[in-house]
């Protein structure tokens, strides 16, 4: 996640950042199998932030950072 931290930090409003600390407490394993899609994402992460981290590091799509 440290790429689109680097990024994208200066931007993320009061909301993001927090979630962006929840996702930095949870285990890095867990992360990690959620942004490979080995296992799903457990609903209170899957947030707007965290799909955006996805596509950053999938360009699924057009990044709009």
């Amino acid at each position: 996640m440290g790429r689109f931290v680097d990024a994208t930090i200066n931007s993320l409003p009061e909301a993001e950042l927090d979630d962006l600390e929840a996702l930095l407490d949870a285990q890095d394993d867990e992360v990690f199998r959620w942004l490979s899609r080995a296992e799903p994402v457990p609903a209170c992460y899957d947030t707007p932030l965290f799909r955006r981290i996805a596509a950053f590091h999938t360009h699924e799509k057009p990044l709009d950072l």
